[in-house]
């Protein structure tokens, strides 16, 4: 090993990421196999790559310890919701919300209304993940006793989720996307309404259209009663089911951050699960462990709500843990580094900057994970815009568009993970309608090479830029970036 440690070739930076996605691909598709191992087997190639290049373990390690570290809060989340996925479901409020879709919603507008209510919730908790596992899980039971097809409710759902979060001023991933480029978080989230907005009303009528051909699907009497009675049977009803999204809106009107607010909802759901269904506190705790057990005598709704609790996050928290770790070596052996510079050196103009930084975010999203995503194209490109006069806000866009939007289509990313886990469908079969997702991001390139809804830095943001000191790379010394190191 050499003292002073080089930056690989921009050859050299892309093997690794190469290596790893042909290994995704094979065992995914191939195997049917997870994508945890090829991850591993990828951090293994790259940590030998930067040997190779003279960097120590020692500084590896400080790379994967650091990256895993910043996904920490992420998984407290991640387990918190499968707590409250399995408490909800206890104390009775998943079965009620599944009730309540099963007698009023029509089959014509449920995509549609899914979609909306999905967006509503997700916005109001800024957690697309414990939308999906709530009113996510319920709906797709609605769905699934009209005949629609799971792959469909699942794509409006998901669209609606993940709509909510990257609109919501209490999700994680908005407020990170703000900071790391140094946006405000309210101009950040009044700048994706241009992508977001068209988005989602395209979705919309693309569901209406779809929804339309299941009009005929109505439940039969003797069906809906079936379902109906069986929750009734299983499950006492009333009111203080209420409690426990009362309490998570009042968490959301506070403010209060987005961990303990879900947790208290989880307290809640736990303490109704014992005074309202009868549940021991033993039985309560076990639920919050290893899940949900459903046994109501009918297969469709058992199958439906047997779910959540802490073990059933594990598959996906590990998962998480191994993408940051990848990305962690990625970023340190400085390959991140060089591919992202390289992409710099290249661009011409306004167009091929927002191009550039879409593509980047969605492909470090492919390759690692969405905060690798946020975090190294938000790090790199932010400089090119200030050079161009172009508000921060735009790249803080991309970033949400690029990595929170595609996260869910990505069979081997968390979000797509723990949306296929929870759902019990397939990424490959729910994404293609997951409108919204696919949607937003051609928007950001429509208003890219346009023009339009591209807005210059304000008075305000420019001396915010000099009052923090951050860089500003000008279009005359565009070229130096290609310089690795």
């Amino acid at each position: 090993m050499t003292d002073h440690p080089r930056s690989p070739s921009l050859t050299g930076a892309l093997l690794p990421i190469v290596v790893t996605m042909g290994l995704l691909v094979y065992h995914i598709f191939a195997n049917q196999g997870a994508p945890h191992i090829p991850l591993v087997l990828g951090i293994f190639v790259a940590t030998l790559f930067g040997l190779s290049r003279g960097f120590n373990w020692s500084e590896i390690q400080d790379g994967i310890v650091g990256n895993v570290a910043i996904s920490v809060p992420v998984l407290g989340i991640m387990i918190t919701v499968g707590m409250t996925i399995s408490t909800w479901i206890l104390c009775g409020t998943v079965p009620f919300l599944t009730r309540l879709g099963l007698t009023i919603l029509a089959p014509t507008m449920f995509l549609p209304v899914t979609c909306i209510v999905c967006a509503i919730v997700s916005v109001a908790t800024g957690t697309s993940w414990g939308t999906v596992g709530t009113i996510g899980l319920a709906l797709l039971g609605v769905g699934d006793s009209m005949g629609i097809p799971v792959s469909l409710t699942a794509g409006a759902i998901v669209s609606g989720a993940w709509f909510g979060d990257k609109m919501s001023p209490l999700s994680d991933t908005t407020n990170f996307a703000a900071a790391i480029v140094g946006a405000d978080l309210y101009a950040h989230i009044r700048n994706m309404l241009p992508s977001t907005i068209p988005a989602m009303l395209i979705a919309l009528l693309l569901y209406a259209f779809v929804g339309g051909k299941y009009a005929d699907n109505a439940l039969q009497g003797h069906q809906l009663e079936t379902l109906v009675r069986s929750i009734d049977a299983s499950f006492s009803l009333n009111f203080l089911i209420f409690i426990p999204p009362a309490v998570i809106l009042v968490t959301v009107i506070r403010k209060m951050p987005a961990l303990p607010g879900i947790f208290l909802g989880v307290i809640a759901a736990g303490i109704v699960a014992m005074t309202v269904q009868g549940a021991t506190a033993g039985e309560v705790m076990s639920t919050m462990m290893t899940g949900y057990q459903s046994d109501t005598g009918n297969a469709q709704l058992d199958a439906l709500l047997s779910k959540g609790g802490v073990m059933s996050m594990m598959w996906v928290i590990s998962l998480i843990m191994i993408a940051m770790a990848f990305g962690g070596v990625l970023e340190k052996t400085r390959c991140l580094d060089v591919i992202v510079r390289a992409i710099l050196s290249k661009m011409t103009g306004r167009a091929s900057l927002i191009t550039a930084s879409l593509l980047a975010s969605f492909g470090f999203n492919l390759s690692s994970n969405a905060f690798v995503a946020y975090t190294v194209p938000g790090r790199m490109f932010a400089p090119a815009f200030r050079g161009m006069g172009l508000s921060t806000t735009n790249l803080s866009r991309l970033l949400e568009d690029g990595a929170t939007m595609t996260a869910p289509l990505i069979p081997w990313n968390s979000g797509a993970v723990f949306v296929s886990r929870t759902l019990g469908i397939p990424t490959l079969l729910y994404a293609p309608f997951a409108f919204a997702n696919w949607i937003a991001p051609l928007f950001d390139l429509l208003w890219g090479w346009t023009g339009y809804f591209v807005p210059h830095a304000s008075e305000e943001e420019t001396d915010a830029w000099a009052a923090r000191g951050e860089t500003v790379l000008s279009p005359e010394v565009k070229a130096a970036t290609s310089e690795p190191g």
